[in-house]
């Protein structure tokens, strides 16, 4: 466990050597939330409530999105599949530490930078122009471990992508197609809320919406009591199933490097 630790620590600062692009996504991801959040806005001119979120919620689900996509990586990674593609993969699977745990750390790692400086301040900058919501005290750690659990889901779904680098010269196509995918089901342009009910029903029994929708619906109370836990329980059994799918796929994988013809 201490060596993930130290990975995750590692991985954490490896981010702060990026001063100027971690302001420039912070600014991004403002400005983003301000057109999202606007366009949502509108909506609600002619009604006070849509889908369960009234104009506050919805502003507030906008802006802690915008706060959580660098953390779970929605944008997607290609760090992985360009240490496959150029052999490097080969050092990675040489390491006495799990391949899948090293990855796990350091997105866990890369995940508490972004959270601190590419989370809080959209929505700090959000609260100055709009009526955003904050949760009692006792769902922060409730929040917290979702996210946590959102991370879990985020990285698994991206490991299994960037395994494609086994098997084609360049996986940045399949990892595109599949963070695209990812984005708009997990509620990272619109909230899932706002589609019609059986549509929305049938998009929250796949992973994407425990990457997004579910952490900030327990931000704002919509979960309480046993909801919560069972919120938790989907992303976390979303979390172990891509996780034990991608260890299945990487078992397969693996036979496929070749090393001095070995």
């Amino acid at each position: 466990m201490r060596v993930y630790l130290e990975v995750a620590r590692t991985s954490f600062r490896r981010q702060t050597a990026y001063r100027a692009a971690t302001a420039a996504g912070a600014f991004t991801n403002t400005v983003f939330g301000f057109l999202l959040a606007y366009v949502l806005v509108a909506v609600y001119e002619e009604r006070a409530v849509v889908g369960g979120f009234d104009v506050s919620d919805a502003a507030t689900f906008i802006f802690v999105g915008q706060g959580l996509l660098m953390v779970v990586g929605l944008f997607g990674d290609n760090e992985m599949a360009d240490r496959i593609r150029t052999g490097e993969v080969v050092s990675d699977l040489s390491r006495p530490v799990g391949y899948q745990g090293w990855w796990a750390a350091t997105a866990y790692g890369r995940a508490g930078f972004h959270f601190v400086f590419r989370g809080i301040p959209p929505f700090l900058v959000g609260a100055l122009a709009f009526d955003l919501r904050l949760p009692a005290a006792s769902t922060w750690p409730w929040f917290l471990v979702s996210v946590a659990a959102a991370v879990a889901v985020g990285h698994a779904w991206n490991f299994l992508l960037s395994l494609w680098g086994f098997w084609l010269l360049d996986a940045r196509g399949p990892i595109a197609l599949g963070w695209l995918a990812a984005a708009f089901l997990s509620g990272m342009y619109v909230p899932l809320n706002f589609l019609p009910e059986a549509l929305a029903g049938a998009v929250r029994l796949l992973p994407f919406a425990s990457m997004l929708q579910l952490p900030v619906e327990i931000f704002l109370g919509q979960h309480t009591g046993p909801g919560r836990a069972g919120v938790l329980a989907v992303q976390l059994a979303w979390a172990a199933g891509l996780a034990g799918l991608g260890r299945l796929v990487l078992g397969r994988a693996v036979r496929r490097v070749v090393v001095h013809g070995g």
